[in-house]
């Protein structure tokens, strides 16, 4: 059992489980957090899980660990791994269920305090616009062959469509679109949970939110981003739906053999995994992307469907109601990337699990206007709490494949929040502190409760103080809309 003692300190935010803590681990564990942070992640299993994360075949650097972590299926949320090609291993649970959940930033010129007295229509507006809870159907029907379009294109699918511009899909990760796509690797089953959800929210902790640019910390960096103190931006944070969950459950299922075939020895079978050059491994890419693409386009579709609510909620209200793309970034991937480990370029599949993307400045992958501060990285916190907005920094990609935290990560299980939380006490006590509240379910609503998440600027100070992420702005909630 991992204690504070098995840690050894780098840095105030910086501490390793050494190679040697357990004889089957490949590589160390390093992690980001304070040393508070570390004494509350002990009380469930994710540094357990991150031992065991260690173990698997073909890693390179270390394991990561971000401050945000908690317990997760089998590789802890927060947790990043990079395994070298052509034959090290991908691993399902160790990328997510909800394949590339993300969240995109909209800003705009709305200044709050003209907009205050329509909050409550825009919310309105927003949950109407926006289809949202379990099993929801989207604002879309696709047929089956527009859901193979959807698979290989992405953004650029919704672009096509008149659902995105230019500048959106260029400030989407990735320009929202993974190559390498193949709908033929995705069950009969997936395909039919995917047809009708494009363009939903889904419940859980997915939420569009209305926030208002509450401070800013970096004013080159918040220029360049449009983002301005006292204007209303929007966060939408969800993911693949239906689509992806099932992606992830028929791979899940089909490596339980792919571990034995290829004498995969694991301590925890929530690990399983598949060399990336052997067939399984190449078909869970192909349809994991499909999912990923998927997900893109279903943030674009919900963020055509924001910018209507707010022309019907605002139109003739306020100046320039219009919303403009900050960037779309996602935390739950695989991605096939190089970066220089132990003074070698390597190209390595990096797993990020409840963790995101946060290129240091100059990363000719991203957008050329983001070059010279770095990656947007989107930081929400949870409702009636503060969200961040970030930067990667050069650091990031020496010590962490250029990742960061996603959130501000659980610290009560769903099934606790509901029994300590009432949802209408909930509802009552955030629309007291003036923040409007459209949800589906009231247990919903208690699931996803402040007190049921870490304290969101605590983490943000420790990637911070890790300095692989800088601070760009500090967003405040306005209005809140949950499946």
């Amino acid at each position: 059992m991992v204690t504070l003692q098995s840690l050894k300190r780098i840095s105030d935010f910086e501490w390793e489980i050494p190679k040697s803590y357990r004889d089957d681990m490949r590589v160390s564990v390093r992690l980001f957090a304070s040393r508070d942070m570390l004494e509350e992640a002990l009380r469930d299993k994710s540094l357990e899980q991150a031992v065991n994360a260690a173990t698997l075949p073909g890693l390179v650097g270390h394991v990561l660990v971000m401050p945000d972590m908690h317990q997760g299926y089998g590789f802890p949320i927060g947790g990043v791994a990079a395994t070298k090609l052509p034959d090290g291993v991908i691993s399902p649970g160790s990328i997510g269920y909800d394949i590339n959940c993300g969240v995109r930033l909209l800003a705009s010129q709305i200044d709050a305090d003209a907009a205050e007295p329509h909050l409550d229509a825009l919310a309105s507006a927003l949950n109407e616009f926006c289809p949202s809870g379990v099993g929801e159907k989207g604002a879309l029907r696709l047929t089956d062959a527009e859901l193979d379009a959807v698979c290989r294109d992405g953004s650029k699918w919704a672009q096509k469509k008149g659902y995105a511009t230019e500048a959106d899909v260029r400030r989407t990760e990735e320009g929202g679109r993974l190559d390498g796509a193949d709908p033929s690797r995705v069950s009969k089953r997936a395909r039919e949970r995917g047809r009708p959800q494009l363009g939903s929210l889904g419940a859980g902790n997915h939420f569009i939110e209305v926030d208002v640019v509450d401070q800013i910390f970096d004013p080159e960096a918040a220029q360049i981003m449009g983002l301005a103190e006292g204007r209303l931006v929007v966060q939408i944070h969800c993911g693949s739906r239906g689509f992806g969950h099932q992606i992830c459950t028929d791979y899940v299922e089909e490596f339980q053999g792919a571990v034995k075939r290829y004498n995969i020895k694991l301590p925890d079978r929530e690990l399983v995994c598949a060399p990336l050059n052997s067939p399984e491994g190449q078909n869970y890419l192909a349809a994991m992307r499909c999912a990923a693409n998927y997900a893109f386009a279903n943030r674009q579709i919900l963020a055509h469907s924001a910018r209507r609510a707010f022309e019907a909620a605002l139109a003739g209200a306020v100046k320039n109601f219009e919303l403009y793309q900050v960037y779309d970034i996602a935390h739950n991937m695989g991605k096939i990337e190089t970066h220089v480990i132990e003074g070698e370029s390597m190209k390595v599949c990096v797993h990020r699990k409840g963790a995101t993307r946060a290129f240091g400045p100059g990363s000719p992958e991203i957008p050329a206007e983001y070059r010279p501060i770095g990656q947007p990285v989107l930081v929400p916190g949870s409702m009636g709490t503060a969200s961040w907005v970030l930067v990667g920094t050069e650091r990031s990609m020496m010590q962490s494949f250029g990742s960061s935290c996603h959130g501000a990560g659980r610290t009560m299980s769903r099934h606790e929040a509901k029994r300590e939380v009432r949802g209408e006490t909930l509802r009552a006590e955030l629309e007291a502190d003036g923040i409007h509240v459209r949800a589906g379910s009231m247990a919903g609503l208690a699931e996803e409760a402040p007190k049921a998440y870490k304290d969101v600027d605590r983490v943000v100070e420790a990637v911070v103080g890790a300095d692989i992420a800088r601070k760009v702005a500090r967003l405040r909630p306005v209005a809140v809309v949950k499946g």
